[in-house]
């Protein structure tokens, strides 16, 4: 079982944050889950109500990410936090993509508390997990780009195992390696916030509406916490 980690430096620079990480093992999703399918209708139409919309970079929790994102040289108007992204796709479109039930879970939940979310398969994951500055030395391949390599620059936040990066801009992409899939199994599902004072109780709302989508097509489920004060967990 990988520890997660924040770097002693990423938890001096964002001394408010907090990390949800919700885990579970013997995922199935080759059957239906009607509750991930009801949360993504959901929002679809309270949005084409009018009584609901997406956060957007006016509101305080993607402008937190925003300013993160200028503090280590990354232009978070073309290289958006996920949550962002997802954001702005789903105003645009009126609807969010459906992947596969465990991606639209963490998608659903993320866009209805403005929080970024990702996740991991576990099963292709090398050793323990930390969130840190990178070296430049660091290589990743995006979602969706097996044959693709690329270079974080120095000083980028970064996910990354002991075999390459995990995610690159903190949350913006995550790897074409642990990507989660239909047949993935034992997966680490990530919720964020850089303003725990503010927000913290929204994140545990999240994990906690996460974790009740998952339960029923896991064999077991666990929810543990990151902050710069217990910066590590077992999952």
């Amino acid at each position: 079982m990988p520890t997660f980690r924040i770097s002693p430096a990423v938890a001096d620079a964002f001394p408010d944050t907090l990390i949800a990480i919700v885990t579970a093992t013997g995922l199935n999703s080759h059957e239906p889950w009607p509750h991930t399918a009801a949360a993504l209708e959901d929002l679809e139409q309270d949005l084409a109500d009018g009584t609901w919309a997406p956060a957007d970079e006016s509101d305080p929790r993607i402008e937190a990410w925003h300013t993160a994102y200028r503090s280590f040289g990354t232009n978070p108007r073309r290289i958006r936090p996920s949550v962002d992204a997802l954001g702005r796709r789903l105003a645009k479109k009126g609807a969010l993509p459906r992947i596969n039930p465990a991606v639209d879970s963490y998608n659903a939940v993320s866009v209805r508390h403005g929080l970024p979310a990702g996740a991991f398969d576990l099963d292709h994951v090398t050793g323990d997990v930390e969130i840190r500055y990178a070296s430049g030395s660091e290589t990743f391949t995006p979602l969706g780009e097996p044959d693709t390599v690329e270079i974080p620059k120095p000083g980028e936040i970064i996910y990354t195992d002991t075999t390459d990066v995990l995610t690159r801009h903190w949350n913006h992409r995550d790897a074409h390696r642990t990507r989660v899939t239909e047949d993935s199994t034992h997966v680490a599902f990530v919720l964020e916030t850089l303003n725990a004072t503010r927000d913290g109780h929204l994140l545990e709302t999240a994990a906690e509406e996460l974790h009740g989508l998952l339960v029923p097509h896991a064999e077991a489920t666990t929810v543990h916490y990151l902050t710069p004060k217990q910066p590590q967990a077992t999952t």
